[in-house]
């Protein structure tokens, strides 16, 4: 028979688990708002900036960008894995890390040096665990919200490496906060760049662009990758809450289930030792009799 003592015991450690759960369902909730409320907002400028460039490489005929110039082969690829720096989220960082590992597999073969640049604190340690030898940079996101600059000086580094021919094609993998309960994991192309180019009639458009399509395009397109790196990471930042909010209403539903069985094995256990004292104390006075 199990002991009371002990029984007790383990429903007030579950009771303070229930607390603790409960309170970091509500912190993610209160984040989560303001977190879908940023990506919300960012992505009508981020699709839109990618619908302006495709509008202007179709109005601008010839005109050319080096982050949008794509290599005839491409030998050095880098891969960057966004991920949050930390867990308690569900599932969520380790579906984009397997997608990372599948693009890891399926490239690999086709190429001949990979390198990794992985955001966020589980992406790093998963990259020094697995991958040593390829990771190139591991950049922490803090505790603090995403900031655009922070972004954008990322966004610059990977320009300037593909620009420069140090990479021959960027590929981006991150968590898509699609809805409260779905987060899906994405890979992209991120360089060469390629707008959104679909179902444009250069001639058709109601506007014409001032300076020259060469001039915008050196403008924007740097913009661009820095819009997109932004993008990703408020994402990642709203799907992170998400998750681990659904996580914690989870764990919390879970300790009240846990809780209520305890309670019913420390009554049934309650009661027999109550019987059992009854039982001695009846056998004892008919003894005497």
């Amino acid at each position: 028979m199990p002991n009371l003592k002990d029984i007790k015991r383990r429903i007030g450690s579950v009771q303070k688990t229930q607390q603790i759960t409960s309170a970091m369902r509500m912190v993610a909730a209160a984040k989560l708002r303001r977190a879908e409320a940023a990506i919300r907002a960012a992505r009508p400028y981020a699709e839109r900036m990618k619908r302006t460039l495709g509008e202007l490489a179709a109005a601008g005929g010839d005109a050319e960008h080096p982050l949008l110039e794509k290599r005839d082969s491409v030998k050095k690829l880098e891969l960057v894995v966004i991920t949050s720096d930390r867990g308690l989220a569900g599932a969520f960082n380790s579906a984009s890390l397997k997608a990372a590992e599948a693009v890891i597999t399926a490239r690999s073969r086709e190429v001949d040096e990979l390198v990794i640049t992985s955001i966020g604190r589980k992406a790093n340690e998963h990259m020094k665990r697995r991958q040593p030898d390829s990771l190139r940079e591991a950049i922490e996101i803090g505790a603090g919200w995403v900031e655009y600059e922070w972004a954008a000086a990322i966004g610059r580094e990977l320009a300037d490496r593909y620009e420069s021919g140090e990479v021959d094609e960027v590929v981006l993998v991150y968590n898509e906060f699609v809805s409260v309960m779905t987060q899906t994991p994405v890979t992209v192309q991120l360089l060469p760049f390629a707008p959104e180019a679909e179902n444009i009639d250069a001639e058709a458009l109601p506007y014409e662009f001032e300076p020259n399509a060469e001039k915008l395009l050196t403008t924007l397109v740097p913009r661009a990758i820095e819009v997109e790196i932004f993008r990703a990471t408020l994402e990642n930042q709203a799907g992170e809450h998400a998750a681990r909010m659904t996580a914690m209403e989870s764990a919390t539903r879970n300790t009240k289930d846990l809780i209520e069985s305890l309670t019913l094995e420390y009554n049934r256990a309650r009661q027999a030792a109550i019987t059992k004292e009854l039982v001695e104390i009846v056998s004892g006075a008919q003894a005497l009799e």
